[in-house]
Parts: structure tokens; sequence; C-alpha cells
């Protein structure tokens, strides 16, 4: 198959992905006083390739694959062309190139990366995501009602333009500061030279604030109102902080982030194209928060009524109303696929009931009253009857995998179980805006059952299971040995039984590593189930492990150097938060170290020990008499640490650090801490 255009991800970039609110803050590797991420080797990337490879060593799709892209796509909807006409209604403008540079001189945004994606899906692709893919790569600034305008394809989110008295009221800023300044740019140069009065960050995530400064000026923040939900600051910075490394790590899977953008890698996210690349995220603190539902802003002469959805999509999060406009931003609480009620990346469980139960008041407030629908990703939706079958479709969506997923549970059925046996009914899988292009029944009926069970499905066989290298061992041993494993894999992935393949020889890759013929047909395996899989971060998700078999695990982990905007706002017990997660509970027994840490810039007196190989801290009135060691060092100088902008050669004769006490207790209080791995492995042992 050729590939038109193929445009490969930095592997040394993984700094901004779509929902967690910053791998940055991630792993805070400096709290362990430790410049870089432990490395590890390769694997072995002389894994043989199969004919018909493409350059990135992408196995052909199979004729069984072939078959199957067939079957769906005659099982698909009437492919409603009303999509495309919605999707493109409004058009102002588009850039003919839409290839973003970033101010570090690398690509942050690369829209035209995506231009093969166009004509009828090639059998690599499942049939109904390379609509969706289709429909994603419309870009450019349209027009949604009079006084509103979006910016689409310049990033995952959309960037939203609401005018007002004075200027514009901007809604959810893009992830990073380079793309949200493209973005601008180009609105400004057809719709005029307008001055940002106010911002909105409808939630959490980072692709909806982390451009911020990128947006505005520094002469617009003089007086700039800013609105966000109650607790999105808390949220926006410290979501997943302590998991941030492994977090980070798993969404590159989720995103596809090292994978070629061609018909055989990365064709599209399901919610949009692809996070941006790389560039700098920032952040601004509320000036005004919405904590209830129905309470109503004028923001610069422009009505607006807000719905506070906590809990649902984010942590943090609204929707709200324009009167003027009879218009309803669905944030993310809607979006024209099957969200995520567990995202692949790893983060805590949503609240299935309670997501419905929005969209459910969202029809009662606003489903008599607007005729236009827009949100912060996707396309709007134009027509009163349109737009309320549209929620209540998403509505039933998330209501129908939570009660059914809790009806087959209390009938004693597993977890793995359900996710097999459940489907969409036809009325709710015919609208293509319950589709599993981000979300899945599959993945969200386990997310939902780990809302109300956990992880163990109660059968003890999986209680205390051995690990994946001491299981692989054994069941290879069981199976006859590698040879006979790797003989009957391939007889079931000549029948097309790629799952089971993908099974047992994920257990001789555990028990042997370096056998490259068990590492190329696993590769081929999970190339065939990412060819069919209709979820974006399914197939992302597959063939990045086909990619790192053939190719190995990252050379590079997080870059911590463009969250310094972000991790600036991050409260200081959030840093020794992080520390404690990092200490090596083996080296830390019986040690009972007693530190002093004053910030001098906000003036913060802080006490930290370890006791019972656990680190404590406390925020202190005074310094603590017991410590045997105390420090004075600048808030600005600890961020520095955190984003590896400062060395520690640099911080001990640095003019902001004051040592007092003894030394050797300081170093061997910051040996106890383990620097993270940013770029483990994952389908390798």
């Amino acid at each position: 198959m050729a590939v038109d255009k193929v445009e490969v991800r930095s592997k040394a970039k993984a700094s901004m992905y779509a929902e967690p609110v910053l791998g940055a803050m991630t792993a805070l590797k400096a709290v362990t006083i430790a410049a870089a991420f432990s490395a590890l080797s390769a694997c072995d990337s002389s894994v043989p390739l199969q004919a018909g490879a493409d350059d990135h060593g992408f196995s052909s799709p199979t004729e069984i694959t072939q078959q199957a892209q067939t079957l769906v796509a005659k099982s698909l909807p009437s492919d409603e062309l009303s999509d495309f006409a919605q999707a493109e209604r409004g058009l102002v403008a588009r850039a003919s190139s839409l290839k973003i540079t970033g101010a570090k001189g690398d690509i942050a945004w690369n829209q035209d990366a995506y231009d093969f994606v166009t004509g009828d899906a090639p059998t690599s692709v499942n049939p109904s995501l390379w609509r969706q893919a289709k429909l994603n790569g419309q870009h450019g600034l349209y027009k949604v009602a009079e006084g509103i305008h979006q910016l689409r394809g310049f990033d995952l989110a959309n960037l939203t333009l609401i005018d007002s008295d004075n200027g514009w009221i901007l809604v959810d800023p893009l992830t990073t500061e380079d793309t949200a300044k493209a973005a601008m740019k180009f609105a400004r140069e057809h719709l005029g030279n307008k001055p940002v009065k106010a911002v909105i960050f409808t939630h959490s995530h980072v692709d909806h604030f982390g451009g911020v400064e990128g947006a505005v000026t520094t002469e617009e923040r003089v007086d700039l109102q800013v609105i966000a939900p109650e607790g999105f600051m808390e949220e926006a910075v410290s979501e997943n902080i302590m998991a941030g490394v492994a977090m980070q790590r798993r969404a590159t899977f989720m995103y596809g982030r090292n994978l070629p953008v061609s018909p055989r890698g990365h064709v599209d996210t399901g919610l949009g194209k692809e996070p941006a690349k790389s560039g700098s995220v920032s952040i601004l603190e509320p000036t005004q928060l919405v904590s209830k539902t129905g309470q109503t802003l004028m923001v610069d002469g422009v009505e607006i009524e807000f719905q506070f959805t906590p809990g649902s999509e984010a942590p943090a999060e609204f929707t709200f109303y324009l009167p003027k406009q009879k218009a309803f931003c669905g944030a993310e609480l809607v979006s024209r696929n099957m969200h995520n009620v567990y995202t692949l990346r790893g983060a805590k469980v949503r609240n299935a009931l309670g997501w419905s139960n929005f969209i459910d008041e969202a029809i009662d407030l606003y489903g008599d009253r607007a005729d236009i629908y827009f949100a912060s990703h996707h396309w709007p939706i134009w027509g009163q009857d349109e737009l309320v079958d549209f929620l209540k479709g998403q509505r039933d969506t998330y209501k129908f995998v939570h009660d059914q997923t809790l009806r087959m549970a209390n009938n004693g059925y597993t977890p793995t179980e359900i996710a097999e046996q459940l489907e969409l009914p036809e009325s709710l899988l015919n609208s293509f805006a319950n589709r599993g292009y981000y979300g899945t029944v599959s993945h969200n009926v386990k997310a939902v059952y780990q809302w109300y069970f956990g992880w163990y499905d109660a059968n003890p066989a999986n209680l205390n299971p051995h690990t994946p290298e001491q299981s692989g061992q054994r069941y290879v041993e069981f199976m006859g040995g590698a040879d006979e494993v790797l003989n009957k894999a391939q007889r079931s992935f000549d029948e097309g039984d790629y799952r089971w393949v993908a099974q047992v020889l994920n257990h001789l890759v555990f028990a042997q590593p370096n056998h490259k013929q068990a590492k190329a047909l696993l590769a081929n395996t999970y190339d065939q189930l990412g060819y069919q899989a209709e979820s974006g971060p399914w197939r992302d998700v597959y063939l990045s492990a086909a990619y790192e078999l053939r190719h190995g695990a990252p050379e590079f982990g997080v870059d911590l150097s463009d969250a310094v905007g972000l991790i600036k706002e991050v409260p200081t017990y959030m840093f020794f938060d992080s520390m404690a997660a990092s200490l090596d509970a083996a080296k830390a027994e019986d040690e009972n170290y007693v530190v002093n840490i004053h910030m001098t810039d906000s003036d913060e007196q802080f006490v930290l020990w370890v006791e019972n190989s656990v680190l404590h801290h406390k925020l202190k009135k005074a310094a603590s008499e017991d410590a045997s060691v105390s420090i004075k060092i600048t808030r600005e100088l600890f961020v520095g640490l955190i984003t590896g902008q400062t060395k520690v050669t640099e911080l001990l004769s640095s003019d902001d650090l004051t040592v007092t006490g003894s030394k050797l207790d300081l170093l061997g209080f910051f040996s106890l801490f383990e620097p993270k791995v940013a770029n483990f492995n994952i389908i390798t042992p």
C-alpha cells in the first residue's frame, strides 16, 4: 500500500496529552535531586519483518483483516452526510497549509500530515474510524452563530471566540502557547484585531487551558476576567501529579505519540487529530469561580448561564448557555463520540451514572431554549430537535453501559465477561455520535465495574497471580516450550484469532524477551488488531506496541522544561507529596532524618521527616529544633530543579540556597529518593 504522506513524531517530546493535566508535574524528577532519568536498554531492533511491511515495519493487512473491514463498512448506519455539512457550515477561512512551528523551532502542530485521509478507507484502517478521521480533519475558522466563532484543527480541542462589548471572550485556549498563538493570529487576520477581555476554562484538562499565555497578551492580562469551575486550579495542577511519569508513558501508547502519521500508523484519536506535539503550557488563576448550576454572570456585556458538572468528564467542569444566541456549549460533557469512563492512559474512574444525569439535567435546562450546540471538540449542531436527540443519545449511552454492567455483575458476570457480551442497542449504535471512536463499550464496562467493585473480580485465581515474567515462563513450559507455542500461535494467526495470539505470545515474550520470531509475530498480530480497531486510542495502543516490539522503547522520557508556566502554580505541599511517592523504602529503613525547608520567596516553612520508611511533611510556623539540617531556598529555584533547568551542582553554589547544619545529612536524606524511569518498557519485561 502506498503511503502518500508520512510524518514521524519526535520520540524526544512527550510534553502534553489530552486529558492528563500535565504529565509535567509528573514525577517531579528533581525532588529526587537527580538530574536525569534512568535509561532502559532498548529492545533488539533486529526483529524479522514480514514481506510487504512499510518503512516502519508495519505489516500488510491480512486477508482476514480486509474481510473484517468490509463487514464493518456494511454494518455501519447509512452515512449521514449532514455531519460533513455541519462540520463545514459557517467556514470563514481555511489556511492552505496548517503547520505550526514552535518557539524552539520544532513542529508544534502539523495538520498537513493528515492530508492522506481522503476517499475510501484503506484496508489498514477501520472504515468507521476513517469516517471520523475525515470529519476531524476539516479545519479552519468557522462562524457558529452571530457573535460566536470557532477555530478547529489547530490542536486537539477547539478554541471558541465569543464577541463581547469591548472585544472577545475566549473559551478553552488549547494545549500549548504555540498552537494558541497561531490560532489567535489566524482569527485576527479574518475577524479584526479585537482585544481579549475574558477567558473561560470549561474544565481542568490541559488541552483546554495550557495555551492561555499564547492566546492573550501581557497587556490583556492586566484586567482579564478568568472564569473556571470551582476546584479548577486544584485539579489542573494536581491531577495525577504523583502518578504522572507512568501516566505519560502510558499516554504515548494511547495517543500514538511515536507512531508515523500514515495509513498504517496514527490517523486520529477519535476526539480530534492529536494533542499538540510540543510547546510550553501555562495557566492563569481564575478571577471568578462557578460553583453551582444556574449561576449567571455578565461578562463584558455578555450574559452567560452556567451548569456545574463536577466529576463528569473532568473533576472540575461546567457547561454554559448563551441566551442571546440560544446556544449551548457542552464543554466535554458531550461530544461526537462515546467518551472514556476510564481513560487508557490511566486516571481516576469517572462516574458514568452521574455523567448521564448531568446530560439529562442539561436537556431539562436548555432543551427547549437552545437552537445551537457547540463544544470543546468536534463540530456544532443546529436545530432544537436535532440537538435534543443528540443529547438524549449521549445521556442514554452512558446510562446503558452503567445499568447493564451492574445488571450483569449482579448476576455473577466478571468485567471481562460483561465486556465481551455487552453491545449498544441499535437505537444508539445507529448514531455515529455514540460510537466508540475514543472510549469503547468494552473498557467503559470495566470502568463501571471498577467504580463499584474495584480490580478484583472475586475469582480467587485472580487474587494473587504470578507476575507477567513468572507467569510467562510457566505458561511456555506448560505449552511445550517456545517452539511449540510459536507454531501454534502461527496457526491461530493464520486463522485470524488475533486476540488469542496476542494473549499467548505475550506470555512467550515476557518469558523470553529476546525471542525474535515471537516478537515479530506478536508485532504483526498487534498490527492487525490495530487496523481493525474502531477506537482511535485502541488503534494507537496496538500499533504503538507493534512499533516498540520492532524498534524498542523511546530513548527519552518526560521533558519538564515546557512546564514551568504550570508547575510554578503548584502548591508547595504537592512537591513533597510527590517526594514521598519517590522514597526508596528499603534505603529508608531505620533512617530518621529531619529536615527544615524554608521557601524564602513564598515565606513557607516546612518540616520533612522520615519515619517507618515513610516521608512526612508539615507546614510549620517555625523550624523544627529536631532537624539536623535546614535549608533556605527560593521556590523559583526549586521549580528549576523540578524542570531540570537547574543542576545539583548549580544548586549548591547558588546564592538562593542556604544550608545550615549537616550537609552530609542533607545528602543522605536526598539519597533516599529514587529517580523516576520515564521510558520504561511496557510490552516487554
